[in-house]
């Protein structure tokens, strides 16, 4: 099974019905997996804090939700973070691609791959970082950890993680 694929069986075994995503090259694998999932709906956001608003709702509506989106848009999240998702205590599971490391061909990617662990870590938020292809095993448990503990989480995963993704 594919990492792509796993990583849709791990949201439809935690029941996770909504997700947005603001596009990633690095995320296409798994953003048309989730399109073919029919118990999955997914609605593309223009920015990623109004992807976290967009979970939010569903959350109040009943609905397990996820976002799916680029390291490089942490700060503009915060305040959607603090206020709304950890404040009312929603679970969100943010599948993350982390960009910047060694490798990064675009250089303002690098930036904020600085920072990112710093303002997850300093928003209290549990962060899992996936390097190798085996890491997709964890998700299952991270998943119904955040959803037990009511929290958000976020699950960086780099670009040496999305290499093993077709296989």
């Amino acid at each position: 099974m594919s990492i792509n694929d796993q990583i849709i069986a791990d949201f439809v075994k935690h029941q996770i019905q909504f997700v947005t995503s603001v596009p990633c090259k690095q995320l296409a694998g798994v953003l048309e997996k989730i399109d073919e999932e029919e118990s999955i709906i997914h609605v593309p956001s223009n920015k990623e804090d109004e992807g976290i608003g967009l979970c939010a709702g569903a959350t109040m509506g009943g609905k397990r939700s996820a976002i799916i989106m680029q390291n490089t848009a942490i700060g503009v999240t915060i305040n959607a973070l603090v206020t709304l998702t950890q404040f009312y205590r929603m679970p969100l599971p943010m599948l993350i691609s982390y960009r910047g490391e060694v490798g990064e061909p675009v250089a303002c990617q690098v930036e904020m791959a600085v920072h990112t662990k710093d303002l997850l870590n300093q928003l209290n938020i549990p962060t899992y970082h996936f390097h190798h292809t085996d890491d997709v095993k964890e998700l299952d448990g991270i998943l119904g950890h955040c959803f037990m503990a009511r929290k958000p989480v976020a699950i960086l995963t780099d670009a040496s993680f999305w290499k093993g993704a077709s296989s």
